[in-house]
């Protein structure tokens, strides 16, 4: 039930109201902007996800001011990220001070969701929940110039705005609609199974690869971990839930067999991803724009996804604010060149083609790939920032619509 009307216009519509689309719909709205969001999902819906903030996610947060609540929804501390490999001695990583952050989380995505749809109501951003983007509003020229909206009980509107965003996903409606064409797709993908158990005693990430699989546990919300295993994707196209639980539990064993009983005893109930190559798809036009999964999407193998959003929602916010299309054009391309190299090494170690000395050195090498970005990402921001005189995430405070 909508607390308000969907108005006839506003500057920005956005399809999307999780990571991507919410910390966007923020961003843009601190910065002057008048936004929609619309979203068919519940508010505060649970999605399949690995949970995992890197630093550069943790870095955003604590400047958007989002990371207290975070560790106030009870999201446990990341101190420590331990690489097993094989039967080789484990190696372990101490989370170091960098940048005002001295750990790394990983909420529920119903505890980081819900802090991102809050924090932009707040700023004025009208969320819609139970509202579909379904098709686009187009002018003589060609010019995306608003949406056509469906709810709930199948209520229809037309909805103008200077721009719309698509935030809804690697199987994104508005990349559909403009027909965003395939840029690069990625060569290789996994299949992942997810599960959650009681809280495992563990003292951070923990990160397993043996021949041909990879398993990891993500201490998350509410006492629990994620429990996730990343095989050949055949293998889930394969068969039912039998042999998901029989897969799942057959790839721990060999991996983190210490895990094995809680996983019997407790078993909990599994969510599995099938795969999708990675791809970056043309993610600016005349009066739309694409974030997040919808313009560029990775194996989530290297559990990247949501720190990618949120770099791409500042890069994307900064640009429509200045009200210049020449901008908006220029986001994918700074984009894709911070990521390009990260990207490969991803579908590399989602090959599973490769031998422990290898992965080893593939992760070193996303390591180096994962600091760069970072250090570009805010030195981009900073210099956006002593060009303008703000402090705020966003660098104008231009209305895109009378």
């Amino acid at each position: 039930m909508e607390l308000e009307p969907i108005a006839d216009r506003y500057d920005v519509i956005i399809a999307g109201a999780r990571c991507a689309g919410a910390a966007t719909a923020r961003l843009l709205a601190q910065g002057g902007a008048r936004v929609l969001v619309v979203d068919p999902a519940r508010p505060g819906s649970d999605t399949l996800s690995t949970h995992a903030l890197m630093r550069g996610a943790v870095v955003q947060l604590h400047r958007w001011g989002l990371l207290e609540a975070v560790a106030a929804a009870g999201t446990p501390a990341i101190r420590r990220t331990t690489f097993h490999y094989g039967d080789r001695d484990p190696i372990a990583v101490d989370i170091q001070e960098r940048h005002g952050t001295h750990a790394l989380y990983a909420p529920r995505r119903t505890v980081l969701d819900t802090i991102l749809v809050d924090a932009a109501q707040a700023e004025g951003v009208h969320v819609a929940f139970g509202w579909s983007l379904r098709g686009l509003v187009r002018d003589s020229s060609g010019r995306v110039t608003g949406a056509r909206i469906t709810g709930t009980g199948g209520a229809e509107r037309c909805v103008g705005s200077a721009i719309v965003i698509g935030a809804d996903g690697a199987r994104s409606q508005v990349a559909r609609l403009v027909e965003a064409e395939l840029l690069h797709e990625g060569q290789h993908t996994t299949g992942s199974i997810y599960g959650y158990v009681d809280a495992l005693d563990s003292d951070g990430y923990h990160w397993y690869y043996d021949l041909g699989m990879a398993a990891g546990t993500i201490p998350t919300n509410h006492g629990k971990a994620c429990v996730f295993c990343s095989i050949d994707p055949g293998v889930l196209r394969s068969g039912g839930r039998p042999l998901l639980r029989e897969t799942f539990l057959n790839t721990v064993e060999k991996m983190a067999p210490q895990l094995l009983p809680r996983l019997r005893v407790e078993e909990p109930r599994l969510r599995a991803f099938a795969g999708l190559h990675g791809f970056v798809r043309r993610s600016a036009g005349p009066g739309w724009a694409l974030v997040g999964d919808a313009g560029y999407f990775k194996d989530p193998l290297t559990a990247h996804g949501i720190t990618d959003a949120f770099r791409d929602a500042e890069f994307l916010a900064e640009a429509v604010l200045s009200g210049r299309d020449e901008r908006i054009q220029e986001y994918p391309v700074l984009r894709d060149t911070m990521v390009r190299s990260f990207m490969e090494v991803t579908d590399e170690i989602a090959s599973m083609n490769w031998t422990l000395d290898e992965v080893q050195a593939l992760h070193r090498t996303a390591n180096r790939e994962m600091n760069r970005i970072v250090e570009a990402q805010l030195e981009a921001f900073d210099r956006s920032v002593r060009g303008t005189g703000t402090t705020t995430p966003t660098v104008l405070s231009v209305r895109l619509s009378a």
